[in-house]
């Protein structure tokens, strides 16, 4: 069974840092792309952040380019996002999702499997 756990959020002030982490069981991580998406409330889902299987492609949002980095630790199994300088926008639960397909996309419709998400939120 194919399972996405998602750990690390929790309250901080603005400029402060959390990584978030996306554990895998069930499957190998390394073998598919992994996405980090946020849900703000009364907002849609939006993409944040995504790395390709082979880390040779990484996509962030315009809203978090310089200030959030995703990579992979296979040996864990386990994907990161490390989030510095937070804003109070940047509030959100946070989501990790698996493509079970080869290829790579960076939106959610490409992503099959989700965590059940991770709130964070910053405060001014």
């Amino acid at each position: 069974q194919v399972q996405l756990v998602e750990s690390g959020g929790g309250l901080v002030q603005a400029g402060g840092s959390l990584r978030l982490s996306c554990a895998a069981s069930g499957f190998t991580l390394d073998y598919y792309p992994i996405g980090w998406f946020r849900q703000a409330p009364g907002k849609e889902r939006e993409g944040v952040s995504c790395i390709s299987s082979s880390v040779d492609t990484t996509d962030y949002a315009d809203s978090v380019k310089g200030r959030f980095t995703i990579s992979r630790d296979n040996a864990n199994n386990t994907v990161y996002l490390q989030m510095n300088s937070l804003k109070p926008e940047d509030t959100a639960v946070y989501y990790c999702a698996a493509a079970g397909r080869t290829g790579y996309g960076c939106y959610e419709d490409f992503y099959d499997y989700w965590g059940q998400g991770t709130q964070v939120t910053v405060s001014s």
